[in-house]
């Protein structure tokens, strides 16, 4: 029995194996294609990473050879013939571009540059309110306070990128307004956030001083 026995383990084996390779023969071929796949997807994905750092840096020099272009006016020119091929690289040449403008004395063109990028849905918050911050600064003597107030309070909202540097201006607002408790009691906020920066914190309370109050808190002047 126990030759007969082996006998059939290895006919059973056999079968197996014949099984295996009838198998391997009809169908290694998928095996193959799922490794040409995966390995042809990675080649792709450094493709396409080398083919945008290469556009960066092309994008880079070409900004950095504007930049160094004498004369506001001829800068501006030169930012204005950079294109760029995503939404982002097109928002920062925008606001380069608003910067020469402004240094030239051209600030309205500066704020239609920068209000294009504050209006692009396409681009994160941080772009959007960085052209709205920079807009909004140049236009400190043609908007007025309420309306400019109106646009810090849109920045200041909490979890909003420039919150605190926007709730700065309506602090500054309350002053031009003459309601130095309300600037100090905004100040006073500011320098207690703890994402509040060095330099911010340390020109929150040198006008809270400047105004009679203090860090600590305590009654404000009058006015």
């Amino acid at each position: 029995m126990s030759d007969t026995d082996s006998f059939i383990d290895e006919v059973t084996e056999e079968v197996r194996r014949d099984r295996l390779f009838l198998m391997l023969k009809r169908y290694g071929w998928i095996g193959g294609v799922a490794v040409a796949l995966i390995v042809g997807g990675a080649a792709f994905r450094e493709y396409n990473k080398a083919q945008e750092r290469a556009a960066a840096e092309d994008l880079g020099d070409r900004i950095t050879a504007a930049l160094e272009t004498e004369g506001s006016d001829d800068q501006a020119a030169a930012l204005a013939a950079v294109t760029a091929e995503g939404a982002g690289g097109t928002a920062v040449v925008k606001m380069l571009e608003a910067g020469a403008l402004a240094e030239s004395g051209k600030s309205a063109e500066a704020v239609a540059r920068l209000e294009a990028v504050a209006v692009n849905g396409e681009l994160p918050l941080i772009y959007r309110h960085i052209a709205s911050f920079k807009a909004l600064s140049l236009q400190a003597d043609s908007l007025s306070a309420a309306d400019r107030r109106l646009q810090y309070e849109a920045l200041a909202q909490p979890g909003a990128p420039l919150a605190l540097l926007a709730s700065e201006q309506l602090a500054l607002l309350d002053i031009e307004e003459g309601n130095n408790e309300a600037a100090i009691a905004r100040l006073r906020e500011i320098a207690a956030d703890a994402g509040v920066s060095g330099d911010l914190k340390d020109r929150a309370s040198q006008v809270i001083v400047a105004l009679g109050g203090s860090l600590e808190g305590g009654a404000a002047p009058e006015g």
